[in-house]
């Protein structure tokens, strides 16, 4: 596993996100959380959706952990596994929900303050860094799941289809994203499941190296065309 301030070091050299990179981890009954959480209900006086959460991670740099009372949403509780009586499969497919029961809490983190090792680096970014991100998931990187951009439930495919595919994913956000978690209409979504993050940063600096930038180099080398009144008098 790749320390995470060094992942945090890479993503902000070849990235440059506008929020911070995100970790995430699912845990289980028997797991202890981080010390330093807050946890919706008990410290926020209210329930949240699995989006804000990680909204609140990566604008706000907390440490969420959303559990089954503190989560609101039908489509997050589907994700996470939360359902007592999930739905058939043709309405949410298996890969984008966990078995019911399986996790007790979603955390959630800026990957430079997590002090647990997560289960996938969850980044929203523009489409040039989207670009640079599939350039090195595709050039040693480890691989890029097969995109299915419903636009419905974006959290399944966060928290369940990246750690079920264990691939690099992206991700159309959801409208319940862009409603609750304050997502914005240039940005989309890249995750990084556990097993990928060393070789990710590894292909980032590697393609960087090979001429692949963000920002992304414009074409400057050589004489405009310049409209007529711009041009300078041949008299001047």
């Amino acid at each position: 596993m790749m320390d995470l301030k060094q992942a945090n070091e890479a993503l902000n050299t070849y990235i440059r996100p506008q929020t911070f990179p995100v970790a995430v981890k699912l845990f289980t009954a028997q797991e202890t959380l981080p010390a330093k959480v807050r946890i919706p209900v008990k410290d926020l006086g209210y329930q949240i959706t699995l989006c804000q959460a990680v909204a609140l991670s990566r604008r706000y740099g907390w440490t969420i952990a959303v559990g089954k009372e503190d989560q609101c949403c039908i489509g997050g509780h589907a994700a996470m596994g939360f359902l007592d009586n999930p739905p058939q499969e043709d309405s949410i497919p298996a890969d984008k929900r966990h078995e019911t029961g399986k996790y007790r809490f979603m955390v959630s983190a800026p990957i430079d303050r997590a002090d647990f090792e997560p289960d996938l680096i969850c980044l929203y970014v523009d489409s040039a860094q989207a670009m640079r991100l599939a350039q090195a998931a595709t050039n040693g990187g480890g691989g890029m799941a097969p995109m299915v951009p419903t636009g419905m439930g974006d959290c399944g495919d966060i928290v369940a289809r990246t750690m079920k595919m264990d691939l690099n994913q992206l991700i159309l956000p959801s409208g319940g994203d862009r409603v609750f978690g304050s997502t914005q209409d240039h940005e989309v979504i890249f995750t990084i499941p556990k097993s990928k993050i060393a070789p990710m940063m590894k292909a980032l600096e590697d393609t960087h190296k090979a001429g692949f930038r963000y920002p992304v180099l414009a074409d400057l080398r050589h004489r405009p065309n310049l409209p007529p009144f711009l041009e300078i008098p041949k008299s001047a």
